[in-house]
């Protein structure tokens, strides 16, 4: 088929402009790679969602896991203090909407946050790198009445209360890890420094050449034809070179942060293997009901609005993660199949176990285009001041990858789970790439995975399966597809104002003194914080017909239609379209 002949050429590319890097060796070197040496697995699944700490997320779980510890009134008996001597200690955070840009993830921040070894400088640091915002927001924590789903799943399923994120750094650094073992070189979360490639390749590779599938599912618009969706990633690959050409210039790189579609494009894909290897969140639900899931998958949740990362609403990343949690367990694959779920990195949130040291994955050290010395800094510090400040603010600190980042949130889920078992290796995102490479006798990528820690442990394959009739799981806060749904909003022209007992917190109000001019039509927080400006003219919108609103949960707005602001809905897309 041409696209298989057209990956084979692209890895081939990708791999002579990466170097020589060499491939260790596959776990039974007697076998041939490619071997599958865990036939009891057929499906293996990674839902990795962003920006939460063990602490924030599961620090009150009891009886389970190394969560906060107590003092003598129920409290976690833990504190960090401020730049002026002040003392904030953990709490309960009163809404599940997060705050804007707070806390910072920033290769620096997370740094400062470690304090050699303390895990005292979430305050100090925060008022380090966000002087203007509120440092307590890093010493708080969401509990089961917040996210009854998650508390369900680690207390039925194996839960790993020590998986760290590979490195004290923010999402694309931590995504590399997951799919080559390496950030190779990567601090933060530009999309113009994603263009290099690791010279042992990513796990990717591994698969394709040993023939074994997989695939990226994403949150794409339902109504997307392949040939669509690839042009937009090509757009979107082109600006990343135009801004890494120009990233001096003011007009290209204003602000551009984290560009992130999917998991697979933290290094550079290629258009046969978008083609071949990436697929819609429908398609995942459709595969997983039919039990037809590719031997390794990777799930992603759409970034802008459910991933969990702030400002968003943590119960509508809970409500994706469950459905595809829940499509998989009652799926016809379900005997066959692990899935973990995981987090990217902390997010900024306070944890309070100290990340170990880890093994280098190779030689590379972390470098910033405009954070680190070089000429071209010199150059930008003449014409862009603020740009390399803001780099170096974000990239200072050691540039090493010899320690693992802060822990997360990691649950093992699987027909042939442990029951009421607590997994407390040390584990991290390349032990997904361990698990791979132990069930399909796959030769390691650099140092750092050959060196970790397969989940393979939470599992017992000799005894029958303990979890073959799927459990019965607290139903998330929010529904999925219920927020999503527009049944309460109301379809006048005129505006749209948020439901009845709808929890917007207080900087998200319009009288609100901080909150900005003009919020993101992306963010679906700020639903109902302002009305279009003007309504169509009646002669003009009597010529068009409204439709009921789409409430599919990847439904979105089809481009084109009315010129002027229109309202918004908690998701983000509006209450009607026009044809």
């Amino acid at each position: 088929m041409v696209w298989e002949r057209l990956e084979r050429y692209e890895t081939r590319y990708l791999t002579r402009r990466a170097g020589t890097g060499k491939p260790g060796e596959p776990p039974v070197p007697s076998r041939p790679i490619g071997t599958d040496l865990l036939p009891q697995i057929e499906h293996i699944v990674v839902l990795m969602m962003e920006n939460h700490s063990y602490d924030n997320y599961l620090g009150m779980l009891r009886g389970r896991g190394e969560g906060f510890p107590l003092g003598a009134d129920g409290e976690p008996a833990v504190s960090n203090p401020g730049a002026d001597g002040e003392t904030i200690h953990a709490h309960h955070l009163a809404s599940t909407v997060q705050h804007p840009e707070m806390p910072s993830q920033s290769w620096h921040a997370s740094h400062l946050q470690w304090w050699h070894g303390t895990c005292q400088g979430f305050v100090a640091g925060h008022q380090e790198v966000l002087p203007d915002a509120d440092p307590a927001v890093s010493m708080g924590y969401w509990t089961e009445a917040d996210i009854p789903f998650y508390y369900g799943l680690a207390r039925t399923f194996p839960l790993a209360d020590h998986w760290f994120s590979s490195c004290l750094g923010p999402t694309f650094p931590n995504r590399r890890f997951l799919i080559a073992g390496t950030a190779h070189g990567l601090l933060d979360d530009q999309p113009f420094d994603l263009l290099d490639y690791p010279p042992a390749g990513t796990i990717f590779d591994m698969l394709t050449r040993s023939e074994i599938s997989w695939v990226n599912y994403h949150s794409v618009p339902e109504d997307k034809h392949m040939a669509r969706r690839y042009a937009h990633h090509t757009r979107r690959m082109a600006r990343r070179r135009l801004q890494r050409i120009g990233r001096s210039l003011r007009a290209v790189t204003e602000g551009v942060q984290k560009d992130l579609q999917f998991t697979a494009n933290v290094f550079p894909l290629g258009i046969a293997r978008y083609m071949l290897h990436v697929r819609s969140t429908d398609q995942f639900f459709a595969d997983a009901d039919a039990g037809t899931l590719p031997a390794f998958s990777i799930v992603d949740p759409d970034f802008d609005v459910y991933s969990e990362e702030n400002p968003q609403d943590i119960q509508k990343g809970e409500s994706f993660a469950a459905e595809v949690i829940n499509r998989v367990m009652h799926g016809k694959g379900w005997p066959r199949t692990l899935l973990i779920w995981v987090y990217d990195e902390h997010g900024g949130y306070h944890d309070h176990v100290s990340p170990p040291a880890a093994v280098p994955p190779d030689d590379v050290e972390g470098r910033s285009l405009a954070g680190s010395p070089s000429r071209l800094q010199r150059l930008l510090r003449v014409i862009a001041p603020g740009l390399v400040h803001s780099a170096e603010n974000e990239t200072e600190g050691p540039h090493r990858y010899d320690r693992y980042g802060f822990r997360v949130p990691a649950v093992i889920v699987s027909p042939y789970a442990r029951p009421d078992y607590v997994y407390s290796e040390v584990l991290d995102h390349t032990s997904v790439l361990k698990l791979l490479e132990e069930k399909w006798n796959l030769p390691a990528l650099p140092a750092r995975d050959a060196a970790a820690v397969s989940p393979l442990g939470a599992l017992d394959l000799t005894a029958p399966p303990a979890f073959l009739e799927p459990p019965s799981l607290p139903e998330p806060s929010l529904k999925w597809g219920s927020w999503l749904c527009v049944a309460e909003a109301s379809h006048s022209l005129s505006g749209w104002w948020p439901p009845a007992g709808s929890r917007l917190p207080a900087w998200h109000h319009p009288a609100a003194r901080d909150r900005p001019a003009r919020p993101s039509a992306r963010d679906a927080s700020y639903a109902g914080a302002y009305r279009r400006s003007a309504p169509r003219p009646p002669r003009q919108a009597a010529r068009r017909r409204l439709s009921p609103p789409r409430c599919r949960p990847d439904a979105r707005p089809r481009p084109g239609g009315m010129r002027r602001p229109r309202p918004l809905l908690p998701t983000g897309f509006r209450p009607w379209r026009y044809r």
